[in-house]
């Protein structure tokens, strides 16, 4: 297989990089040269935002190209125009944030979603991800895989979640942890999302997926266990009621990554169905697993994980955490 991965060089398109290189796979990124790509690849350099940017792109034929893109939809739009008649297939990895807020527990791939258009500036994600899509639809057609993921997790993470969590663990002491302990929540290692965009393209598959792991998979106390165990710096979480955590003004998915109470929003964000995806062959590693390869690989960087700049810090501040905790 050739495979064009558009981006490739940070966290999700990082992830499908490695997939593709680890199956013997021909691999051609094209990205802005910020960072390097994985070795073993083929660079192409350019700025899809940029007049003339995707110059790189005019020639050479392909198996698979595989779009991360998530600012505006004329970029995706021009490019998979310029690769139609040059590339087989066309995976976009989007966005369960398309579905219309609030989309109800156990909504699948055919509910209502929000609007978008493939000639659209950038405007807000949900609708930059939507124009993505109709972008690879309207080139590709049947042709075109939409890997809708919810929340991503894993090594490379550039978003601040998960290494927030493991960075505070790790500083050991009473850990602000919000409740209840039970409360399920819906992510997918980066790693699983890798690879079942890339078996369902081999595939043939196409149209839209929601490429995330069971509800439930794991949950809030599965996950900051996890973190406990594997960072070994003597963490002690004491669970919160939710109640309070938002009478105090608490942020959920900001100042508290990942965490969403119950109701409307977790619902909409940690309740989706995914029976399609499972049937088509996703596969989930267990939360353990997940945290402890993040903590190893943060700790190659001296727990400093990458940001990505147009994504707010995420975690709830030092001074805010004790006072919550009243020490």
């Amino acid at each position: 297989m050739k495979l064009l991965m558009l981006g490739g060089t940070e966290f999700v398109g990082r992830a499908i990089t490695e997939d593709a290189l680890a199956r013997g796979w021909e691999v051609t990124v094209f990205h802005r040269g910020h960072h390097a790509p994985p070795p073993g690849t083929s660079a192409l350099h350019g700025d899809r935002t940029a007049p003339g940017g995707s110059a790189a792109l005019g020639t050479g034929e392909w198996d698979l190209v595989v779009d991360t893109w998530g600012g505006a939809p004329t970029a995706v739009r021009d490019s998979a125009r310029l690769l139609r008649d040059r590339a087989a297939r066309y995976a976009y990895v989007s966005s369960r944030s398309v579905y219309a807020y609030p989309a109800p527990a156990g909504l699948a791939e055919d509910g209502p979603l929000v609007e978008g258009s493939p000639d659209a500036g950038s405007t807000a994600y949900a609708e930059d991800k939507r124009g993505g899509e109709l972008a690879a639809l309207d080139a590709f057609g049947d042709r075109a895989l939409l890997a809708r993921a919810g929340l991503i997790l894993g090594p490379y993470e550039n978003v601040g979640r998960l290494p927030w969590w493991l960075n505070r663990t790790a500083r050991g002491g009473p850990v602000l942890a919000p409740g209840p302990r039970e409360l399920p929540i819906q992510y997918v290692d980066v790693r699983d999302l890798a690879r079942w965009t890339l078996d369902a393209a081999e595939a043939g598959r196409a149209g839209a997926y929601n490429v995330v792991a069971p509800s439930g998979h794991a949950t809030m106390g599965g996950l900051l266990d996890a973190c406990v165990a594997t960072t070994g710096g003597g963490a002690e979480l004491r669970w919160t009621d939710p109640e309070r955590l938002l009478e105090a003004g608490v942020e959920p998915w900001t100042e508290m990554p990942v965490w969403v109470p119950e109701g409307e929003a977790h619902d909409h964000m940690h309740r989706g169905d995914v029976a399609k995806a499972l049937a088509a062959g996703l596969t989930c590693r267990p939360v353990e697993e997940t945290v402890a390869d993040t903590w190893a690989w943060l700790r190659t960087l001296g727990g400093a994980a990458p940001q990505r700049a147009d994504v707010p810090t995420k975690g709830i501040s030092a001074e805010r955490e004790a006072a919550l905790l009243g020490l």
